[in-house]
């Protein structure tokens, strides 16, 4: 009768571990599982139209900036709950990109003309500085480039700042490219200039390092009823120097031949020796493929840094 009794135990004892371990799965940390709670809410506002221009403060996590194509900057300090339009008063109208001076948040610097290149496109007229966090602003010339669509600013220096520009869309003029100011935007020089129908489209910096810069260029024409894109003078740009020269890499092993379209570029934080490069074909081909190590890469160019240097 023991025996019974300490069988029927033991295998009611197995049993409960086995029911246990059937309802405690080992948990899965794929992406999809981190990311399935996550949902995305509309935080506004609603005035302004669309937006291609966002930038945050990197020391007040709540604090963010927009530039709308019809209603200037905006600036949130709660994360998106209310919204404050900043440029009123000085400013206004389509705005192409916003940054933020890493070394004192206060500064900023806002371009002027739309990023996306619609139809129904929306232009700008100059570059503004702010040194008080968006309460004042003083404009800082440029007014010819129409389209500011990046701006980059020393890490540690707010005084010196790369501004990359489309210019005109409807017509040929030389204030586009790359432009450089040392004090704060009293003077400006044009660095990199290509031809009178190609602008930047991308400028980048090397993450922590202002002496390396890539940018890509793009010839695009606009008429009120077609888009040009691709031509003479698209390519991809890398300064060592901090924009006072640069070396077109186009021509290095391991890119497309032929002519370029619209042009991307990112550099790995976590490996600067990467570099991420999205790119447009002419002849209607949005990408290009390329084998890389064996495989194939489609629409995005993987590349070391050591033989384009």
């Amino acid at each position: 009768m023991k025996k019974l009794l300490l069988l029927s135990a033991t295998l009611s004892v197995a049993l409960f571990s086995f029911s246990q371990k059937k309802q405690n799965p080992v948990v899965n940390n794929d992406d999809s599982i981190l990311f399935s709670k996550v949902k995305y809410r509309l935080v506004g506002p609603f005035r302004g139209g669309r937006s291609g221009a966002v930038t945050g403060d990197n020391k007040q996590k709540n604090t963010f900036y927009f530039g709308a194509t019809g209603g200037g900057v905006w600036k949130t300090i709660d994360g998106g709950s209310n919204w404050k339009n900043i440029s009123d008063k000085y400013f206004g109208g389509s705005i192409g990109c916003v940054s933020v001076a890493p070394s004192d948040p206060t500064i900023l610097y806002a371009g002027e003309g739309e990023n996306t290149l619609r139809g129904n496109v929306s232009e700008g007229f100059g570059i503004w500085r702010t040194d008080d966090g968006g309460r004042s602003w003083k404009n800082l010339g440029l007014k010819e480039t129409r389209h500011i669509i990046r701006i980059i600013i020393h890490p540690k220096n707010p005084d010196i700042v790369w501004v990359a520009a489309i210019g005109h869309l409807f017509g040929p003029n030389e204030e586009r490219g790359i432009f450089k100011t040392i004090d704060g935007g009293r003077s400006w020089k044009k660095v990199l200039y290509v031809n009178d129908q190609t602008g930047c489209s991308d400028l980048v910096m090397e993450p922590g390092n202002p002496s390396v810069l890539y940018a890509g260029t793009w010839r695009i024409q606009r008429t009120p009823y077609s888009l040009e894109s691709g031509g003479d003078g698209g390519g991809i740009w890398k300064s060592i120097d901090g924009g006072e020269s640069w070396k077109n890499i186009a021509g290095s092993k391991g890119f497309p031949k032929g002519l370029w379209g619209i042009v991307g570029v990112a550099v790995s934080y976590s490996n600067t020796d990467k570099i991420y490069e999205a790119f447009g074909k002419t002849q209607g081909q949005l990408n290009a493929k390329l084998n890389l190590s064996g495989g194939t890469l489609t629409g995005f160019l993987v590349l070391n840094a050591d033989p384009v240097s």
